[in-house]
């Protein structure tokens, strides 16, 4: 009796439409140009380091690379980037069945013994190949032992031997491996991109499949090809092959995107028993509060962007429900409003994950939520307060009251209108008009420590009051600036903006005052009296000038007919 031979096994779309060549590869386009200029030019690492999120081609991507290292076919025999013809070693290679590329999985082989044999075996040239490749997936799973094993053999490898590590923990990568790699981030599909993908895939499996719902799989896959293909491969045998956005969204528990707006509008309008009700209506569907808290704070951030960015409203990657309303609401609200849902949402998510009711703690979240949106923002309420004070004020006054208590009410009135619209002067509050004016009160303060700052550090640029803009005298305190601010609140009640720069500023006081001094004693040398003093005492010299109090006067004003000099001999 003969036996039947199994029909060919069915392969899921992420393993029939897996990427044979770098055309076929999306997203990567940087990768792609980066190898293809490498390759052309003869520059080839000796080790290359893929990272990445999920299901975005790192393995694929490696497996490729090792196809174009071993590249050979009659008419070719050298590495090459254009893969468009199967080469010898291709298939046995894209099936990880080739004696000369060795696949690891680092996740299940993490201990030194596991880096040892590779290390054993690397010295032998390859047998079929050009080049013996060694891909190591998940590597950051290995042991610092292993790693510190595999150190030397990756940094100076045998000329036949190349690695490629795949890992979607890169910082956990020691950095001593990533020095001696060649390092490629791959990115994630835009939405855009992963939904052409997948509508390229479903005519090739004539597969009916509405946009929406593709771009409804897009987004929940998150940039992953694999993740996308999956949920596309269920969907098609969900919907027997035909793919609805109905059919996802019951699949995958998700929310309809219409009824999330209906919520937001609820919400922002302060309709309290709306909101419950859509979102009731929600959760009998079966979508978990979790996931309607996630999609509300997600179109909660479309509308924050496109408040700020308007050009976000063109992206084909929303709905045009959701650019439509999205615009509207983007007029309409502020960011303050829009900011505080967000950061409501943000910590209710996390509440409602730990709790025990998350239906509950959801509805209790949506509430104050929607109690909320309807508070005024900060001018409203500094209006409000305002116009409120100014009314209680008027309605004090009694419409009828004796002559002599009128009196009496129109004076206490204005006395307490006074007292509580205009702010009372602190008459200790300084004000000060310039740095001599800040070193005069410091003298007052006897804070020494701040008038010797000042005098020796600051070389004045501008000076108004509540603003200093200065640069630095030789080598400034830390925190200088602060410092300043600080102290001279202390003293003004007032907040000052002092500015530190690099360049400019005049001299400081202090060296204003070494100044006046070094010209002073230079004239006091120069006079005939002192001069003939001064060459009665050889080596004496002048270190000092005093003048007389009863003629500072004339001195300020030019004249040194009176002075006291001292002298050092």
């Amino acid at each position: 009796m003969k036996i039947k031979t199994a029909e060919k096994a069915y392969h899921i779309l992420a393993r029939k439409y897996r990427p044979e060549g770098f055309s076929s590869l999306i997203g990567q386009e940087s990768m792609i140009r980066t190898l293809t200029n490498a390759f052309e030019a003869g520059r080839i690492a000796q080790a290359w380091m893929l990272t990445g999120t999920r299901g975005v081609g790192k393995t694929t991507t490696a497996r490729i690379l090792a196809r174009a290292l071993n590249y050979e076919t009659d008419k070719v025999n050298k590495p090459t980037i254009e893969l468009q013809i199967p080469g010898k070693h291709c298939q046995a290679i894209m099936e990880s069945r080739h004696v000369d590329v060795l696949e690891m999985d680092a996740a299940s082989h993490t201990g030194i013994d596991n880096i040892r044999e590779i290390i054993e075996h690397i010295r032998y040239r390859p047998i079929l190949a050009r080049y013996k490749v060694y891909i190591i997936d998940e590597v950051h799973m290995l042991s610092p032992q292993a790693f510190n094993g595999l150190l030397k053999t990756l940094e100076e490898p045998p000329s036949h031997a190349k690695f490629i590590f795949a890992t979607t923990e890169i910082r956990k990568v020691p950095l001593t491996v990533l020095s001696r790699c060649q390092r490629f981030d791959l990115r994630r599909i835009d939405i855009t991109t992963l939904v052409q993908h997948l509508k390229k895939i479903s005519d090739a499996e004539n597969v009916r499949a509405e946009e929406a719902a593709l771009f409804m799989i897009a987004r929940v896959a998150e940039g992953s090809v694999r993740d996308a293909l999956s949920i596309l491969d269920q969907a098609i045998n969900h919907g027997n092959e035909e793919v609805r956005r109905e059919t996802v969204q019951s699949m995958l528990g998700l929310a309809d995107r219409a009824q999330i707006i209906d919520l937001f509008s609820s919400i922002m309008s302060g309709e309290i028993t709306a909101a419950l009700r859509v979102f009731k209506n929600l959760y009998d569907t079966g979508v978990c509060p979790i996931s309607i808290i996630i999609d509300l704070a997600e179109f909660t951030h479309l509308v924050t962007r496109m408040r700020v960015t308007p050009e976000v409203a063109k992206d084909m990657a929303f709905s045009e429900e959701e650019r439509l309303c999205g615009r509207s609401f983007a007029e309409k609200l502020s960011i303050r409003v829009l900011s505080r849902c967000w950061q409501m949402l943000l910590k209710g998510s996390a509440e409602i994950e730990n709790c025990m009711r998350p239906f509950q703690a959801a509805e209790m979240l949506l509430i104050r939520l929607t109690y909320a949106a309807d508070l005024p923002t900060l001018d409203e309420s500094l209006k409000i307060f305002t116009s409120t004070s100014n009314t209680a004020i008027i309605k004090a006054i009694p419409a009828e009251s004796k002559p002599t208590s009128s009196s009496l009410i129109s004076s206490l009135l204005t006395k307490k209108s006074t007292t509580a619209l205009v702010p009372a002067v602190d008459k200790k509050r300084k004000h000060f008009e310039s740095l001599q004016d800040i070193i005069r009160f410091a003298d007052e303060k006897n804070d020494i420590q701040f008038k010797f700052i000042i005098k020796e550090f600051i070389r004045p640029i501008s000076f108004k009051p509540g603003y200093i803009e200065f640069s630095p005298a030789k080598k400034p305190p830390y925190n200088l600036s602060w410092k300043i601010a600080k102290t001279l609140h202390e003293w003004t009640d007032e907040h000052w903006v002092v500015k530190m720069v690099d360049e400019g500023g005049g001299q400081t006081i202090a060296e204003k005052e070494q100044s006046k001094r070094d010209a002073l004693l230079s004239d006091t040398e120069n006079d005939v009296d002192v001069a003939a003093v001064l060459s009665s005492f050889p080596g004496s010299k002048v270190v000092d000038v005093r003048f007389s109090k009863q003629n500072d006067k004339s001195i300020k004003n030019g004249s040194h007919d009176d002075f006291d000099s001292r002298y050092s001999g």
